[in-house]
Formats: C-alpha cells, sequence, structure tokens
C-alpha cells in the first residue's frame, strides 16, 4: 500500500491534470518519482501526463516500467502502445496493444489504436478489421468511423471510406478529422469540386491542418477554370500559413564550392512508384566521390524498387510514422548539405519540415508540377518547356532552374511487354485511351473526347484508374461521361491492374492515346510512348499543361503538341485516319525513347549533378559575401 502523503501527491497530481494544468502535473509526478521510484501508480500516471505534453519518449519509458510491474492493467499496455506509436516505434507498439486487448477485448479505443499501427505496418487489412471491431463496440464513436474510414482510403477503397466519414459526421458535425477525411475520399472518388469544398471545410475546423492545405492545392492543380495567378496565391498562402521559425537555424555546413556534397532525398515514393521511375536513373549516375545519397523514406511499403534505390545510397532511413520533430532532429543530425523535396504537395509531403530550413540548400522536384509556396524552397528543377526562360520565375516561390532539354530521366519497366499491332490494324473500330489518375480528367476534357468520338464513326474509348471499378465510382462518371456528349456504350472503364506488366499489356488495345488538361500525364505518357502508342497533348500556360509538350519533343514528335483544343481534336482524328502511321509509332517508338535525352540517362545525371552543385556553389557565394 502506498504511503498516505504519496497517495496525496498522486490526488493532487490527478487533479492538476484533469485542470489541464500540465507543468504542475509534470512537478509533482518528479517529486513522486523521487520518493517512489518503482511504484506502478506513479510511474502509470507520469506516463499519462507525459502524453499530455506530447512528451512520448518519456512517457514510453515510465509506462514501460509500469507495464512490467503491473501486467494486468490493460490501461497502461494501452498508454504505452499509444506512446510507442507516436514515436514511429509500430514493431513495439503492437505487442503492448495485444496485451491491452487480451485484457480487455471489449475496448473500442484499444482496437482502435491497434488499427492505426497496423495501418502504419502496411498491415491494411487487419487495419480494416480491427477498425471494424471499434464501431461494432460503439457505433456512435465518430474517432473510430474517421479511423475506419482512413484506413479504406489506404486500401483504395473510396466509396466505403466516404461512408464512414460521414458516419463520423453525424455522430459529431464539428469533428474537423472527420471533414478532411471525407475530402481525402472525394478526391479518390475524383469528385473534385467537392473535394476543394470539403478541404476548404476541413480548415475552417481546423486552420492548422496542414496536410488537407497541401492536398486542396493539389487538387485545384486538377480544376478547369484556376487562373495561374490564383494558383500561385493560393500556395504563398500555404506557405505564409505554415511560417517560419523566429530565427534562421544556424547551419555549420562549410561553404567549399567544391567539396563532396552530402545530397539527401525526401520522399513517400522510394519504391514502386512514378517517382522511382524518374529517380533511380539519376541516382545510378551520380558521381559517389562527389556525391555522397541519403535517401529517407517515408512510407510504410518498401518493396525492390526500394532495395534497388537503396544500394545507391549510404544511409537509407524511414521516417513513416514518426512526428515531425523527430524527423527534424535526425534530418539536422545527419546534416545534409543539400535537401531534394521529390513529393510537393502530394500526401505524405513533409513541406512544413523544409519552412525550418534543415538544409544549406533545399530543392524541389520530380513529384510536383507546381511551386511549394515555400520561401525556403530555394530552387525548383524544371526545364525550358515546362516553364518558358520568358516567363521567368513568375508563379514561383522557388527560384527556377531548367537543368536539361527535358526534366526528366525514364526508367522503363522491366516487365513491359512488347509492343502489339493496335486494334485499328486488326480491323477493329480506331480505340483511344486514357489511364491517366481519373481525377486529371476535367469535364472540358470529357467533352473534348466526346466531339473527337462524334468526328470519328465507331471509334472507343478506353478510361484506366484507381477506383473506375468501385460500382458507385463508375456510377457517377458514366453520368458525368453523358453529361459531356459520350455515348457510355463507347467507352470502357478499367480498375488498376496487380501488376506493371498487366497495365502495360493494356497498351496493346488503344491506338492513339489522349492527355488530360491542364494537368498532363507524365508516367502515362512515358509508358504509352514505351507501348509505341502516339500520345496527343493540348499545352497551356503552367508547368502541369506544358509536361505532355516537354515529353514529346524530347522524344521527337512535336507534331502531336496541341495549341488549341481544335488542333488536339484535328491531330488526333487524323492519327485515327492513318494506320500507317499508327504502325511506325507501334515500330519506331521505343526506338525514339532510346535515342532520346530521356533514356540516355548518363547525360541528364550528368545535368542534374551539374544543377545540384550549381546551387550549392550559389548558396557557397551567398555566404562568403
Amino acid at each position: 500500500m502506498q504511503p498516505v502523503k504519496l497517495q496525496r501527491l498522486l490526488h493532487e497530481t490527478a487533479t492538476h491534470l484533469q485542470a489541464g494544468r500540465l507543468e504542475a502535473a509534470a512537478r509533482l509526478c518528479a517529486q513522486a518519482r523521487t520518493q517512489a521510484p518503482r511504484d506502478a501508480g506513479v510511474l502509470g500516471l507520469s506516463g499519462l501526463v507525459a502524453l499530455q505534453q506530447e512528451k512520448f519518449a518519456d512517457a514510453a519509458t515510465w509506462l514501460g516500467s509500469a507495464a512490467r510491474l503491473q501486467p494486468r492493467s490493460s490501461a497502461v499496455h494501452l498508454r504505452l502502445g499509444f506512446a510507442l506509436a507516436k514515436l514511429g516505434r509500430h514493431e513495439d507498439a503492437e505487442p503492448a496493444l495485444r496485451a491491452a486487448l487480451a485484457l480487455a477485448p471489449g475496448d473500442a479505443e484499444v482496437w482502435d489504436t491497434l488499427g492505426y499501427v497496423l495501418k502504419a505496418r502496411g498491415q491494411l487489412d487487419e487495419a480494416i478489421r480491427a477498425h471494424r471491431c471499434a464501431v461494432e463496440l460503439k457505433p456512435g464513436r465518430a474517432h473510430s468511423w474517421y479511423n475506419l474510414g482512413h484506413a479504406l482510403l489506404f486500401a483504395g477503397r473510396a466509396t466505403e471510406a466516404l461512408a464512414c466519414h460521414e458516419r463520423a459526421l453525424a455522430a459529431e458535425p464539428a469533428f474537423a478529422k472527420a471533414h478532411y477525411g471525407r475530402a481525402l475520399a472525394l478526391q479518390q472518388s475524383h469528385r473534385l469540386p467537392e473535394a476543394v469544398a470539403a478541404f476548404a471545410e476541413a480548415l475552417r475546423a481546423e486552420p492548422g491542418n496542414h496536410a488537407a492545405r497541401s492536398y486542396r492545392l493539389l487538387a485545384l492543380n486538377y480544376l478547369d477554370g484556376c487562373p495561374r495567378e490564383g494558383l500561385f496565391a493560393e500556395h504563398a498562402n500555404f506557405g505564409a500559413a505554415v511560417g517560419a521559425p523566429a530565427a534562421e537555424p544556424v547551419l555549420s555546413h562549410a561553404p567549399k564550392p567544391g567539396r563532396r556534397l552530402r545530397v539527401a532525398f525526401l520522399s513517400p515514393d522510394l519504391r514502386e512508384h512514378s517517382v522511382a521511375y524518374f529517380l533511380e536513373p539519376l541516382l545510378a549516375h551520380l558521381d559517389p566521390g562527389r556525391f555522397e545519397t541519403v535517401l529517407y523514406h517515408d512510407h510504410f511499403i518498401t518493396d525492390a524498387t526500394s532495395e534497388r534505390l537503396r544500394a545507391h545510397a549510404t544511409l537509407w532511413r524511414n521516417f513513416v510514422g514518426q512526428p515531425a520533430a523527430a524527423v527534424e532532429a535526425v534530418i539536422r543530425a545527419d546534416a545534409p548539405d543539400v535537401l531534394v523535396d521529390l513529393a510537393g504537395h502530394t500526401g505524405l509531403n513533409r513541406l512544413p519540415l523544409f519552412a525550418r530550413r534543415l538544409a544549406p540548400v533545399q530543392i524541389s522536384y520530380l513529384g510536383y508540377p507546381n511551386t511549394t509556396g515555400l520561401r525556403a524552397m530555394d530552387y525548383r528543377l524544371v526545364d525550358a518547356v515546362t516553364d518558358p526562360v520568358v516567363d521567368g520565375d513568375s508563379g514561383h516561390t522557388e527560384k527556377l532552374v531548367r537543368f536539361a532539354p527535358t526534366a526528366w530521366a525514364y526508367q522503363p519497366p522491366a516487365a513491359a511487354p512488347e509492343p502489339a499491332s493496335r486494334p485499328a490494324a486488326a480491323g477493329a473500330p480506331v480505340t483511344f485511351g486514357c489511364f491517366n489518375n481519373f481525377a486529371k480528367v476535367t469535364d472540358t476534357t470529357l467533352a473534348a473526347w466526346g466531339r473527337l468520338l462524334a468526328t470519328v464513326p465507331g471509334s472507343r474509348l478506353r478510361l484506366k484508374a484507381t477506383g473506375l471499378g468501385e460500382p458507385a465510382i463508375a456510377t457517377d462518371v458514366r453520368a458525368r461521361l453523358q453529361r459531356a456528349g459520350l455515348v457510355p456504350d463507347r467507352v470502357d472503364l478499367i480498375e488498376r491492374t496487380e501488376t506493371v506488366a498487366e497495365h502495360l499489356a493494356l497498351y496493346h488495345g488503344v491506338d492513339v492515346a489522349l492527355d488530360t488538361f491542364p494537368y498532363h500525364g507524365t508516367t502515362t505518357t512515358c509508358e504509352a510512348l514505351w507501348m509505341g502508342v502516339p500520345v496527343v497533348t493540348l499545352a497551356g500556360d503552367r508547368h502541369a499543361a506544358r509536361v505532355g509538350a516537354s515529353l514529346l519533343r524530347a522524344v521527337g514528335h512535336p507534331e502531336w503538341i496541341a495549341a488549341t483544343w481544335d488542333d488536339y481534336l484535328h491531330i488526333a482524328a487524323d492519327l485515327a485516319r492513318d494506320p500507317a502511321r499508327l504502325a511506325a509509332a507501334s515500330r519506331d517508338l521505343r526506338a525514339d525513347l532510346r535515342a532520346s535525352p530521356l533514356l540516355d540517362h548518363a547525360a541528364q545525371g550528368s545535368r542534374f549533378a551539374a544543377a545540384l552543385r550549381a546551387c550549392w556553389v550559389e548558396w557557397c557565394g551567398r555566404t562568403a559575401a
């Protein structure tokens, strides 16, 4: 039994904790630990106070000791699991939560926390089952519905996820996270205008949700009618909202222009992903005598692509699930000279950390087709087609570095099948195709495709994207097709495939690929060309709407770049009516890519290295001055 004096101390601590006086509670906990350093109650309460203060390392230490002294307490095991999860130690968190579950199988919070950890470990089916147990135990608990919805989103089940987030809002209309989750589900359902409005609602409920700001910015790039100047203002607002440190961090890097540079790349996509297709050739050609490569992965999936990338690095870390403060501390300790962000405003980015100036030179590249809006992001790597020199750096907070004829070095998948003869060559109807993310398909684009199918009698359209196999999403898409003047019976909707080889083989059924507007494809354009399919693109007034032009110029086919929608339809229809040109494309396009800068990996790697060096030299000059 605890001494009376200790009991009073703990009671007073609990009173301060309930009133939100965390510093006072922490001071009393310190006194209690001095009196009874091995008392389970003291250690458990200390851990709870540390959790409230978000001092997760301290919480894990004290709760770990409490769990060993009091192994029958489900609450202690639950709190320990939560603390470990917040530290990103998901492998350690799971046993603690399993112990809590064995003691309290009817506790919805335990199931919820376990589901969160399983999701972070990539065990999505088990995570979904855990969250379902939580909502069955407490169907009125909004947080459980949100967690289930978020796990379903990670599994690509947008329709179910949307229903879950709407259940969460029905239970708790002001629940900010559920507004955010609903917006994500709408975006994955390709309902972009509704998603933008929902992200705005989430930000009204939680102005500090920078992830919602990023996703909203990504969605704005997809929409018709967003002027370039307005997009820049929206991105600059993100930079202002994230802010900057009160004082510029002191960096101890030696400003020596020619020394070996430590270059770090941060991305959630160092795995089988489009980003990896364009990064791997560059890493393979960075001279290890002049550059040390550090890779920061930030995703629960690591695969064979991850291992290939890892082979090019002297240091590899995975930050998945780790809090921002922990990631910042590690990167500062690693002290990269140059830190390259490969995510931009795509999902799971760490842009708020870049605002805190983690390296002397910070660069945005590859993953996002617009400015980050951060003043602390120094450079953005582009080319003179995506971002014409005449425009200068307008519309960007970064300085633009036009480092190569085209800004990409493409690595075709090893599993790609050989090109094959097209449907039209076999006497079948001409088939147009677009395998881009369907979020990029605007109503204006659909209307243009409707005109194209009307111009080419008997032609068909093949659309492939994640979500098109979900009945609710397919119904919504077919309604949009009808409104745009497309006869749904002439359009095939295809869900994502399990393997890259299956995906690429579907190009055997496409005669002409159609790019989206105003957000072009990148990987999909390269894939179509590699499979021998010509791509028609419409060049616009911003980077996202000029990527197709950059790629087609690089492979020697500027004749497929349109200046207007009428040009676009004319080019596509002329290709469809010319079997000889289609046959030549099928035969020659791979050779065209092999002869282009896209596949001249050594030259592109050299240009990339020179760009990194030039950015560093410029920093050295500023520092010396």
